[in-house]
C-alpha cells in the first residue's frame, strides 16, 4: 500500500478531556464506561469493493490497513487467514476480475468447481472498532474476523464497509458480543451438528448475530438491494455438510432446496463455508 506523508496532531488536541472533565465536576456526573475518542487514536477506514475485485481503501485511518493477501476459494468455502494478536482481519470475497459478476446473482451458493477470490486485510484499531455494511452499523468488532462477500452484487453492484473508532461511531447502538472462548475448541476442518436459529426477516443484525455467535457459527456479510427494510435481516443461509441441500435458508422459502429444515431441526453443518448473513442495502 502506498505510504502518505505524517499529519501532525491538532494543536488542541489536549483540550478535549480536559474540557470534559471539568463538565463532569461542574455536573457531578461521573465518567461512563462507553468507549471514548482518548482510548485510542483511530478513527474510520472504509472499504469500497465491486464484485470483481475493484477494492479501494480511504479514510483518516487507511495507514492503519495493511494488506494479508489473496486466496482462491470454492464451493462457498472461506480461507483460513492468519490473525495476528490484536489485529482486526477484514476478508472480503469477490469474482476474479475476468468473471461476468451477475452471473450468479441468483444461486445461494457458487458450485464446488467455481472459484472466487478471497482478499484480507489487517486492520489495526487498537480497541472496539463498529461495523457499518453500506451506511448500517452490524456489529462491534476487536480482535476478531469480518466477512463480506460481494458475489451476489451483480456486474455493477458496490458495497462499503466502514470501520470506526468511537470518536466516529455511535456507541450504544450495538454492544460488544460476550466471550466466545466457549467456541475456541471447534474444530473448523470437521463437521459438526447445530439446532436452526429462529429467524425473522427484517429482524435487527445484531439480535440475529447474536444467535449464529451462541451455535459458533462463523459469519459473512452479503448486502443485498431491496427485500424489507434497509439495514436488517433479509435472510441467513447456513451451510449443510454434503452436496444435496448446500444450506439451510432461513426463514424458509419456497425455491430453497433445503426448505424442509426449520427452526429447532439439527443439522450437520460444514464450517469451512461462513454462514451468510443476507442484509438489506
Amino acid at each position: 500500500m502506498r505510504s502518505h506523508p505524517h499529519r501532525p496532531a491538532a494543536p488542541v488536541a489536549g483540550a478535549v478531556p480536559l474540557a470534559l472533565a471539568l463538565a463532569l465536576l461542574a455536573t457531578g456526573c461521573e465518567a461512563s464506561t462507553t468507549p471514548t475518542a482518548t482510548d485510542h487514536t483511530f478513527a474510520s477506514v472504509r472499504f469500497t469493493l465491486g464484485a470483481r475485485g475493484d477494492i479501494q481503501v480511504a479514510g483518516a485511518s487507511r495507514t492503519a490497513v495493511t494488506r494479508s493477501g489473496d486466496r482462491t476459494v470454492t464451493g462457498g468455502r472461506a480461507y483460513p487467514f492468519d490473525r495476528p494478536p490484536g489485529k482486526l482481519l477484514v476478508v472480503l470475497r469477490h469474482w476474479p476480475s475476468g468473471v461476468r459478476a451477475a452471473r450468479d446473482a441468483v444461486r445461494l451458493l457458487p458450485p464446488p468447481d467455481d472459484v472466487a477470490i478471497e482478499s484480507a486485510y489487517l486492520v489495526d484499531t487498537g480497541d472496539w472498532a463498529l461495523a457499518e455494511l453500506d451506511g448500517h452499523a452490524v456489529q462491534w468488532l476487536r480482535r476478531d474476523t469480518i466477512r463480506v462477500d460481494t458475489t451476489k452484487a451483480g456486474a455493477v453492484g458496490r458495497t462499503h464497509l466502514t470501520l470506526s473508532g468511537p470518536r466516529g461511531s455511535r456507541p450504544g447502538r450495538i454492544t460488544p458480543p460476550p466471550d466466545a472462548r466457549a467456541c475456541d475448541g471447534i474444530d473448523p476442518a470437521v463437521n459438526r451438528y447445530v439446532v436452526l436459529p429462529e429467524v425473522e426477516s427484517g429482524a435487527a443484525v445484531p439480535e440475529v448475530l447474536a444467535r449464529l455467535r451462541e451455535r459458533c457459527l462463523d459469519v459473512q456479510y452479503v448486502s443485498m438491494p431491496g427485500g424489507g427494510h434497509r439495514g436488517t435481516v433479509r435472510s441467513i443461509e447456513i451451510p449443510v455438510a454434503g452436496h444435496t441441500a448446500p444450506v439451510a435458508e432461513l426463514p424458509p422459502t419456497d425455491g430453497s432446496p433445503a426448505q424442509d429444515r426449520l427452526p429447532g431441526d439439527k443439522i450437520l453443518t460444514d464450517p469451512s463455508r461462513p454462514t451468510r448473513v443476507l442484509v438489506t442495502r
